[in-house]
This record gives structure tokens, C-alpha cells and sequence, in this order.
């Protein structure tokens, strides 16, 4: 649900704070008072396509919040949110787009930055946008068949996902088998491209581990000088002219000789005598060192001859010698295959007609089970219809199936058709010209797809164009009746609308110095019947029209109490 919305520097919008109820909440006021432009705000918030058009005059950016609360109903937007990494743990989202001069969008989902891709997903799932000129996903026959779906969720999820994983399976068997019946010329070019690899790859020997250890060689034959000069040093501190070790022998034998009178400097003997053996130790084994030490100019030439030729093979079959060993692996199974291609075809061909039944009957069941769905769709929608003075009106889901071609989603095409006069043939949902037959249509869709969507918030703008009088009424009770329990926001010229609201808001425009301002004010008692006086009468409002509306308002909370029992 919708909680709150921070508008700012939008439109004709300089700041707005709206804080919003479960139930229908009605917006209603003059005709380019900003209504809609609330809406369009919505639209934005929740990853419409934006334009630096919409920023205030005169301002360098516009700022949209909305607060939304979701609950484990709302599991396709809690699931949405996870995917992304967003936390939502406290039941609480938070969207937060800022637009700027420059065409910069800044977008957040919790405080987590965002792109304009994952805050329409998130933001699809949240609110529903509804208006007359744009009719969304019911007014797109691609989309009829993902309706009809959510529509038989239950009854459908299953089958669809098991056909969804072998589809999945058979479209990359199909893929590979394709790719094996291109023209044998390729694959014999391929086939000889791939032995000289082999070739190439098997006559280095490579073995893992060897370019580390050639590499720690080339170090210690390029610092050989270095090695035996500082070897020789030492050597020669210790036993050379300076005889390093002579001193350290007599400094051993005098404090021997003390610790033989006082007993106190025996552990100091000990530890000179130990210092002094192992000095000595270390100086043969310098010595050692020294005697083994030999140039090799030869031996560097080849270690960099080796590592070169690695080097090579790294540029051409991977960053590694591990990566080239596994490549060649790699290209031993496909030279395998392509030297007896005719065998893989066949055995490919035989795989894939065994995917292809398996497709094929979980296919049929798909189109069995949604048939059976239409049908009951079908007569829900007659019985919203009929709510609605459409009892002439006939609606039917038409299915085209393509048997020979799989699809992620089955075989079905599915359009919604309708005919909304006697006589009259069906014809596709988007084709249906009549305004006021239009929105009553539209409105009994989103009556029965609003339970089917999880969908936290819907908008309804102006839904209600080209209808009066007993259809004004029904609208009214439908749109009510869609918000028990959930929350609808609805932008309305029809008093009857006005009338069922739980919440209403009264938007109105007015001259600041020389910049134009919207203010919204929430209406209760004499203010809203003030307000419904007004949408009934236009401009002059009489103690008759105030009756009016008063026995409007009572006569709706008659209804609301009967639809709430």
C-alpha cells in the first residue's frame, strides 16, 4: 500500500506531502488543476520514462519519495526485491527517483542506489496505473496470455514450470544440433583449425607448475653476481683475513674460562659456544654454496626461450597454463565429435524428437488447463459486465495455437475479443471504440486481475470518461468494491465516484506572485459535500444541489455497509 508521497519541483508541483489510507481515496478538482500531474508523478516514481519537461521552471532538479508497506500478498514484489539485493525485511519500501536538468537520473530502492530497469520492476509490482489512454498490459494482446495465467495461477503453475524446464533443455539441444548441420565445409575447416590447435598445444608438453619454477631459475641466473658476491662477503667476515670466527672462538674459551670460576656465567658459555658452532656450520655451508655455483649463460637463453613460447600460448589459448591445458581437454572432446559427426547427428536428432514429444504433451495439457480457464474467466467477466448495464455484451478469449512452434510460455496465442451490441461481431479487446463501453470494460478486467496480481496500489485516472447516470452509479460501486481491502486511488469527474470514497482530496491551482502553485486538501463533512455539490451543478451551487449530494453521500454509505457485510 502507498503510504506517503514527496513531490517536489514537479510540474506545477513546487512541494507536496500526501499521506494516504487503505480503501478508495478519490482526487477531484478543475480540470488543470494538477490532478493527473500527481499521477504522472507516480508514473516517474515507479520507473516511467522520464523528461528534464517535467522539472519545475526555473528549478536544476525534481525529487519524488513514495512509501510503500507490502506484506507476504505482495510475493511477486518481495521476491523482485530479494533478487536485487534489497532489503525489505521490516515490510517497508521506499522509492526515491530525482531527475535532473542535465537528463541524470538518480534512482533508489530502500537507499540502495539503483537503475531505472530494476525500479520499474519493483515499481510494477507495487502500483498499477490505469487510465483512459493508457490501457497497459489489458490493451496489448501480448500480454493477454500472462493475464490468463495469473488469472489460473493455481491451477496452471505446475505444468508451466515443468515445460519451462524442458523448453529450456530443448531450445539449447536445438541450438547445438543446428550448429552441427551448417555447411560441412565449416566443419571440416573447423575440424583442421582444432587438430593444429591440438598439435600446437600437445607438442609444448606443458605441465602445470613449470612456468612458476622457470620464472624463480630466470631470477636467480639473472642475479648471479649478485648471489655470489654477497656469498663471498660473508664467507669472508667469518673465515677470510678478517677471520671473524677467531675472534668469536677466543671471546668462547675466555668467558669458559670465567664460567669455570663463578658458575653464575655457565648458561652465557653456553649460549657464546652455541653461537659459535653454528656460525661455523653456517660458513661451510657458504662455502658449499660457492663451490656449487655456477654460470649459465646457455641456461638462461633457454628458460627464456620456454617462457616465451608460454607466453605465446597464453595469447592464443588462455590466461593460464592451467586455462590452456583445460582448452586443450576442451578440444579434444569436440575434434571427438566432429570426426564422427555422423553418429553425434544422429544422436542429437534422436534426443531432440524425444524433447520435442515431451514438449509437446506438457503443451497440450497447458492449453487444456487454460481453456478450461477461459471459460471460467469468460463468465466472470459476463457477471461484471451485467454489474456494469453491459448485459449485451459478449467476451471471449480466442486461441491460436501453433503446434509446430514452441514458445517459452507453450503454443497458445490468446486476445481478448468482445462484442458489446446484438448483432455486432467480436473484435480484439485494443479495437473497441466506444469510450464509455471502453472504461466499463477495462474496469471489470482490473475487478477480476486485481486479485489475481498482488498488486499493492491501483490508480484508476479517469477510468470513468463517457459514462453518467446508472453506469456513473455502478462504476462507482465496482471501483469501491476493487478497494475493499486493498487501496485504489482514483481521479474522477462523476459525483457518484466522490460520493463511495473512503478519502478524498481536493486539488486546486492558484497564482503565487507570478508562479502558479497545487495544493491538495483533504475533505470531510460540509467540505465534501461542498465539493460533490460542485461536480453535480458546475459552477453555481443552490441549497438543491447541496441536498444532493448529501442524500448521494448517505445513500453511498448504505452501500458501503452492504458490500462490507
Amino acid at each position: 500500500m502507498l503510504q506517503e508521497l514527496t513531490i517536489r519541483n514537479f510540474a506545477i508541483i513546487e512541494s507536496l506531502n500526501l499521506s494516504f489510507q487503505e480503501g478508495m481515496t478519490v482526487l477531484t478538482g478543475e480540470t488543470g488543476a494538477g490532478k493527473s500531474i500527481i499521477i504522472d508523478a507516480l508514473g516517474l516514481l515507479v520507473g516511467g520514462r522520464g523528461s528534464v519537461d517535467f522539472i519545475r521552471h526555473g528549478e536544476d532538479k525534481l525529487e519524488i519519495q513514495g512509501l510503500f508497506t507490502v506484506n507476504s500478498q505482495n510475493k511477486g514484489c518481495l521476491e523482485a526485491l530479494e533478487h536485487n539485493g534489497i532489503d525489505a525485511s521490516d515490510g517497508m519500501v521506499v522509492l526515491e527517483r530525482i531527475l535532473f536538468q542535465s537528463g541524470k537520473n538518480t534512482c533508489r530502492i530502500n537507499g540502495k542506489l539503483a537503475t531505472t530497469v530494476v525500479l520499474r520492476e519493483i515499481g510494477s509490482r507495487l502500483i498499477d496505473i490505469h487510465s483512459q489512454h493508457e490501457h497497459q498490459e489489458l490493451m496489448n494482446d501480448e500480454f493477454h496470455l500472462q493475464l490468463l495465467d495469473r488469472f489460473a495461477w493455481k491451477d496452471i503453475e505446475p505444468t508451466l514450470v515443468r515445460y519451462q524446464t524442458e523448453y529450456i533443455a530443448y531450445t539449447e539441444m536445438k541450438s547445438k544440433w543446428q550448429n552441427w548441420t551448417k555447411n560441412e565445409q565449416e566443419l571440416a575447416q573447423r575440424l583442421d583449425m582444432l587438430r593444429f590447435q591440438q598439435d600446437e598445444i600437445t607438442s609444448a608438453n606443458l605441465r602445470l607448475g613449470e612456468e612458476e619454477g622457470l620464472m624463480e631459475q630466470k631470477h636467480v641466473l639473472a642475479n648471479f653476481e649478485k648471489i655470489n658476491e654477497n656469498l663471498q662477503s660473508a664467507y669472508a667476515a667469518l673465515q677470510g683475513e678478517e677471520r671473524g670466527l677467531e675472534f668469536i672462538s677466543e671471546a668462547m674459551r675466555y668467558v669458559a674460562t670465567a664460567s669455570d670460576i663463578l658458575s653464575e656465567y655457565k648458561s652465557l658459555s653456553e649460549s657464546v659456544a652455541s653461537s659459535f658452532y653454528l656460525l661455523e656450520e653456517s660458513a661451510m655451508q657458504i662455502r658449499q654454496e660457492l663451490d656449487n655455483l655456477e654460470f649459465q649463460p646457455d641456461e638462461l637463453d633457454t628458460i627464456e626461450t620456454r617462457l616465451n613460447e608460454l607466453s605465446q600460448l597464453k595469447r592464443k589459448y588462455g590466461k593460464t597454463v592451467e586455462a590452456i591445458i583445460q582448452y586443450n581437454e576442451e578440444i579434444d572432446q569436440e575434434i571427438l565429435e566432429l570426426s564422427d559427426q555422423e553418429t553425434h547427428l544422429d544422436q542429437l536428432e534422436q534426443d531432440l524428437e524425444s524433447a520435442k514429444d515431451r514438449l509437446s504433451v506438457l503443451a497440450s495439457k497447458l492449453t487444456a488447463i487454460r481453456q478450461k480457464a477461459a471459460i471460467r474467466l469468460g463468465k466472470q467477466i459476463k457477471n461484471e459486465l451485467n454489474q456494469l448495464y453491459m448485459e449485451k455484451a459478449i467476451f471471449q478469449v480466442n486461441f491460436t495455437t501453433q503446434t509446430s512452434e514452441f514458445t517459452e510460455n507453450g503454443v497458445d496465442k490468446v486476445a481478448f475479443y468482445m462484442s458489446t451490441n446484438p448483432g455486432e461481431p467480436l473484435k480484439a479487446l485494443s479495437k473497441v471504440a466506444s469510450g464509455g463501453e471502453l472504461s466499463r470494460m477495462m474496469l471489470a478486467l482490473k475487478t477480476i486481475f486485481s486479485r489475481h496480481q498482488g498488486i499493492t496500489s491501483i490508480i484508476f485516472d479517469e477510468v470513468d470518461t463517457g459514462v453518467s447516470g446508472r453506469v456513473a452509479q455502478a462504476i462507482a460501486e465496482k471501483i469501491y468494491a476493487v478497494a475493499i481491502g486493498s487501496q485504489v486511488l482514483c481521479i474522477s469527474h462523476l459525483p457518484q465516484v466522490a460520493a463511495m470514497a473512503d478519502n478524498h482530496f481536493y486539488i486546486s491551482k492558484a497564482t503565487t506572485g507570478k508562479r502558479t502553485v497545487t495544493s491538495v486538501t483533504p475533505l470531510s463533512g460540509d467540505e465534501k459535500i461542498e465539493e460533490i455539490s460542485r461536480m453535480i451543478a458546475g459552477i453555481e451551487v443552490t441549497d438543491v444541489t447541496k441536498q444532493h449530494a448529501n442524500e448521494m453521500l448517505t445513500q453511498a454509505m448504505k452501500i458501503k455497509s452492504q458490500k462490507q457485510a
